[in-house]
């Protein structure tokens, strides 16, 4: 059938291609105008006309990518690191051992990296400290030898090898890297100076042209090209997940390779791809420019990022959650939590307020509020919008700096995610008990001692032995304050009721329907 294809295919084109150079040779000889007054007879006999801004359009569209790749490949680098296999820590490791036991389809380019020591390829059992090698790629953005990589490509290396388009090399040190980002920056020292791109300062749009440049599969100065397909992809790789989707064929190897526009400039930094296959199905994902752009600045003059910290555990405001707060819309994030001693504590937020915006920027949900803080320095001094037990304000604080060891917490779980929830009575399917009186409970609120699996609760995740700390924004210590706040919310015209449920996970709150 395939053959037949190509055939039938070939003989297509062969029938068409005297009344393509016919047309051709009419635009040529007498010009756009003429052509856009004249029908055009297409292959299946339909008349059209074509307007002088369709044909303007088709002018202005690229005919090829050659001047942009060969004003552009030159900065573009292969980079080959050595790492001591015996090293736990290694990050390429670890993911090529994941490989083998997950089959998620979000396949990080460290996941795809041709080993080439004994047992990165053939399974065999490697020996005791045998050097393995991992290849990915990268491009300067100075010309002194400063150049843009991966984390997750040169994490835990012994030795960082960088070969250029012309096929000479040389030898790297790691600047400083930033595994929430997934970004790295490398020095390569060199008497001459080194071909180099620069970030765009605008944000693509989606349908735009996009060129990657890498070293796939070891190959080293591929070329492939494709769009925009989507922005915004939080594929739960960080925190601070805002990528760009391109359909550009990315493979093994591009890790922390360019994309670049049709101006030669560079929007994404290539990091993962989503693969059943292993192969490149059309589906990549880049840092944005302007997120890389911040982070290397600052592992050029620090050698490490630091973020503002606001300290405040989040999740998104979902439909049923503004409905019961009194929300116009389902935007922003809702504090499940301030942690003790942070900026947000001391500013006098509280469990339960939702931040609306950040210095006068709407927020759209809890991630996209992690991400605007994690741009600001430690220290800024920021103004919230704060929606509080109803009523709006601002409050102004200063951020302080995100402990290495802590993340910013930004909950993507739905409201029927299996954590912590609601409050009982029979209309919710669940038996309620003061906290005081079931042992290991604590004091405060309402232990969960029975759950209907029909029931409303259930259907939200509550479990047995989850504790109702707040209904409807007031702390509740009894089955009776319970239901008073439930036929409350139920009297107001409320479709839903917010509780604050605490598990053995954590604090969090829940939107749960009024039957």
């Amino acid at each position: 059938m395939i053959d037949r294809v190509n055939s039938d295919t070939t003989r297509t084109s062969t029938i068409l291609r005297p009344r393509r150079l016919a047309l051709l040779g009419t635009v040529a000889a007498l010009g756009v105008a003429v052509l856009a007054a004249s029908p055009v007879s297409t292959p299946f006999g339909v008349s059209s006309l074509i307007s002088p801004a369709q044909a303007a359009e088709s002018a202005a569209t690229p005919q090829g990518f050659g001047d942009l790749v060969s004003k552009v490949k030159p900065a573009v680098i292969s980079v080959r690191v050595k790492i001591d296999q015996d090293n736990d820590k290694s990050a390429m490791l670890q993911q090529n051992r994941m490989d083998q036991d997950e089959e998620s389809p979000f396949d990080q380019f460290s996941r795809q990296f041709g080993f080439r020591g004994p047992g990165g390829m053939n399974g065999m059992p490697h020996q005791r400290h045998q050097m393995v090698t991992g290849e990915g790629s990268g491009f300067f953005i100075s010309a002194d030898g400063y150049a843009v990589t991966n984390n997750h490509v040169v994490d835990h290396a012994q030795s960082v090898q960088v070969t250029m388009d012309d096929g000479t090399i040389y030898t790297a040190k790691v600047v400083g890297t930033d595994p929430k980002t997934d970004l790295a920056l490398i020095k390569v020292d060199g008497n001459k100076d080194f071909p180099f791109v620069k970030f765009s300062d605008q944000k693509p749009r989606i349908g735009d042209w996009v060129v990657a440049v890498g070293n796939p599969f070891g190959l080293g100065g591929t070329v492939t090209a494709g769009i925009v397909s989507a922005s915004g992809r939080d594929i739960g790789n960080g925190p601070y997940d805002d990528f760009i989707q391109i359909d550009a064929p990315i493979n093994k190897g591009n890790s922390g390779g360019p994309a670049f526009d049709m101006n030669g400039n560079v929007i994404g930094v290539n990091t993962a791809i989503y693969s059943p296959s292993g192969g490149s199905v059309g589906i990549g994902f880049d840092i944005p420019a302007s997120t890389a752009k911040l982070v290397v600045a600052q592992l050029k003059d620090k050698g490490a990022v630091t973020r503002g910290w606001l300290g405040v555990q989040v999740q998104p405001v979902t439909a049923e959650i503004a409905d019961s707060l009194g929300l116009k819309a389902a935007r922003g994030a809702i504090v499940d939590n301030p942690q003790d001693g942070s900026p947000a504590a001391k500013a006098g937020i509280e469990a339960g307020d939702v931040i609306t915006a950040v210095n006068g920027t709407a927020i759209k949900d809890s991630r996209d509020l992690a991400r605007t803080i994690a741009t600001l320095a430690p220290g800024t001094s920021v103004k919230l919008d704060v929606v509080h037990k109803g009523d709006s304000k601002t409050v102004t604080l200063a951020l302080g700096e995100l402990p290495n060891e802590r993340q910013a917490k930004a909950g993507n779980q739905s409201d029927d995610g299996k954590t912590q929830q609601t409050a009982g009575t029979p209309r919710l399917g669940l038996s309620l008990a003061p906290s005081g009186e079931v042992q290991g409970a604590g004091q405060k609120g309402v232990v969960v001692t029975e759950v209907d699996p029909q029931g409303p609760a259930a259907q939200r995740g509550i479990q047995t032995g989850d504790v109702i700390l707040n209904v409807g924004g007031k702390a509740v210590s009894n089955v009776a304050e319970v239901r008073s706040e439930l036929a409350q919310a139920k009297s107001s015209g409320k479709n839903s009721v917010l509780l604050q449920v605490k598990s053995a996970e954590a604090t969090r709150f829940v939107a749960v329907p009024l039957a």
